[in-house]
């Protein structure tokens, strides 16, 4: 049968698919809009599925907060080059997703893909994004965080970059909060105060440090006393409140918040394209 240029258009702005996709897609459905849709779906899918391998290390992190700072979402969306992830289509994408994930406090990819935007989910969503786009997409990181603190979120210029830092109270100078998200950025702690780094990482560290030693020709005893100090060493390196301010390497993040009387901070998020 003959497939009207008219009937192709409708059925790409329905399902944003190329023009040629749509026309095969129709003509395969014998002019059934309804079965054609249903056809260019099941093909999303089945890009989807073929391009499960492919490395998907581009794309956006955003982050969105309320207005008096208790909550903020933030997500990763991922494809295969820059080139889609500029494209304004897919960052209105991200930004339709992460507004279902912060209005319904997803906290997980899980709960977020079978969130319904337009009545589909956001699951079926990506695949006709695959679809269309012919990369693989995905969503790789969901945050959700409410807290009876205060939050402050920092995102690097490309949107590769994104923290949000939970402070145990109000923080009332924006320079403050946005100097410690900053320091997170830059410097990557992976973890606020030594308590919260893992015991396993703990050990690795002093298990390295004295094997160095001993190899270097220290006694055991000896490089047992030295690899503390090396770890100590390790926690100013790694550890949030012990390291180095970024803007005046004489003082430590702690000792920054507190001369400025601000609230200590109680937990942090950091989130670089790309990365597990």
């Amino acid at each position: 049968m003959s497939i009207s240029a008219k009937d192709v258009m409708k059925l790409r702005e329905a399902t944003g698919a190329g023009m040629m996709d749509c026309k095969k897609a129709l003509t395969e459905a014998d002019g059934d809009f309804d079965k054609a849709v249903e056809i260019l779906r099941k093909k999303g899918q089945k890009v989807s599925e073929k391009r499960a391998d492919r490395e998907a290390n581009q794309g956006l992190i955003l982050i969105r907060m309320s207005d008096d700072r208790s909550k903020a979402s933030a997500i990763e969306l991922n494809c295969e080059t820059d080139f889609v992830a500029r494209n304004d289509d897919f960052q209105a994408k991200a930004q339709a997703f992460l507004n279902s994930a912060f209005e319904n406090e997803a906290g997980s990819i899980s709960e977020l893909q079978n969130i319904e935007i337009d009545g589909l989910s956001i699951e079926k969503h990506l695949e006709e994004m695959v679809g269309k786009i012919g990369e693989k997409i995905e969503i790789s990181k969901v945050i959700y965080i409410n807290t009876s603190g205060t939050l402050v979120d920092y995102i690097h210029p490309g949107n590769q970059l994104g923290v949000i830092v939970e402070f145990e109270s109000s923080i009332d100078d924006e320079t403050i909060a946005k100097d410690v998200a900053m320091q997170i950025a830059a410097m990557n702690p992976i973890a606020v105060t030594r308590d919260g780094v893992d015991a396993t990482v703990v050990e690795k560290e002093l298990e390295i440090a004295k094997e160095q030693l001993i190899n270097e020709g220290k006694p055991a005893e000896i490089a047992e006393k030295a690899a503390k100090g090396k770890l100590r060493r390790f926690y100013e390196e790694r550890v949030l409140l012990e390291q180095k301010f970024v803007k005046d390497n004489g003082i430590s993040v702690q000792d920054y918040l507190k001369q400025n009387n601000a609230p200590t901070v109680r937990s942090f998020h950091r989130i670089q394209l790309g990365e597990s």
